[in-house]
């Protein structure tokens, strides 16, 4: 829902229309308090280490049991957008 927000936001200040841009600004604001917290970049790679570690993942066939245990672990912490390059980076390496 954030996500959809945050577009609504950047379209309406693009538009010139402030004031459905602070309405989706605000609407922002509360879903972020209820939201748990995000993982920084360096948690988000050592989460990837440790679940690499922990599924004995050895190659690129192995991604899909890495993205599992993440999200296990770490639901709605981590944007698995961005980490699936990550790990694909980690597992390649």
């Amino acid at each position: 829902m954030v996500k959809q927000r945050e577009e609504s936001f950047a379209i309406y200040a693009q538009a010139g229309r402030g004031d459905l841009a602070t309405v989706e600004k605000e609407e922002i604001d509360i879903l972020n308090e209820f939201l748990p917290k995000g993982l920084s970049e360096e948690e988000v790679d050592a989460a990837i280490r440790a679940a690499i570690a922990t599924t004995g993942a050895a190659g690129a066939k192995d991604m899909g049991k890495v993205i599992a245990q993440l999200k296990a672990d770490y639901p709605g912490r981590i944007d698995f957008g961005k980490a699936s390059g990550k790990v694909k980076a980690a597992l390649s390496a």
